[in-house]
């Protein structure tokens, strides 16, 4: 199976890591080709001409590209346990929020990461608002789709690794088991599944990398 399957990932993408995370929950033996993304290689160029980014997943030598894509391409191709819901309205509302997550989500919460003073406290309000949705949709289950990991928790999985390092760079509280106890559960829930836990990049790095990111915006905004 290694042979057919190829990710292209970065070490810290918390895109390509979605397809990490699927591939195993799967249990498929897959190759992984780490990115400089400052130095990109000719075959990534070659197989995602139109965005030039990772993840990209190679079956059979042929390539699918943008993490949420190659969720349901997994789940389609290998019908071992299944992230997607069978039923197709259960389908079509993690498909939603999983849009939901890209066009809300983590644009509100890098808004509050990037901003300071009054400007971040706008950004606080409203990324608290998208988060209550999450909330709601969490009520009374251990994972978005119920008892076990799918579709819509691998979308929102980098809430349960990044958000921590965000709020230690940054020193603030975005998610506390208050405000969100169903959130704040469903993160450690995801965090520390066994498939899940063994596949985090390393916290020292990422918070090193996340403080130069941040530093731009921050000389932007003084």
């Amino acid at each position: 199976m290694a042979e057919e399957l190829k990710l292209f990932r970065s070490w810290s993408s918390p895109y390509a890591l979605r397809v990490v995370h699927a591939l195993k929950i799967k249990g498929l033996e897959f190759e992984t080709v780490v990115e400089d993304l400052k130095n990109k290689s000719a075959s990534l160029l070659e197989y995602n001409p139109t965005y030039k980014k990772v993840p990209i997943l190679v079956h059979k030598g042929r390539p699918i590209c943008e993490s949420l894509v190659i969720l349901e391409y997994i789940d389609e191709t290998w019908k071992q346990s299944p992230l997607l819901p069978q039923n197709p309205y259960d389908r079509a509302m993690a498909r939603f929020w999983a849009k939901f997550g890209e066009d809300k989500v983590f644009p509100s919460i890098w808004s509050v990461f990037v901003s300071q003073g009054k400007d971040q406290e706008g950004a606080m309000a409203q990324a608290a608002g998208n988060l209550k949705y999450l909330e709601e949709q969490l009520k009374g289950k251990k994972f978005f789709g119920g008892e076990s990991i799918g579709y819509l928790d691998i979308a929102f999985g980098w809430m349960a690794n990044l958000i921590s390092i965000l709020e230690e760079i940054a020193d603030l509280k975005l998610i506390d088991a208050e405000t969100f106890p169903c959130l704040s559960a469903w993160m450690n829930n995801f965090a520390d599944d066994p498939v899940i836990k063994e596949c985090w990049p390393p916290r020292d790095k990422m918070i090193e990398k996340f403080k130069a990111m941040r530093e731009p915006y921050l000389k932007q905004g003084a």
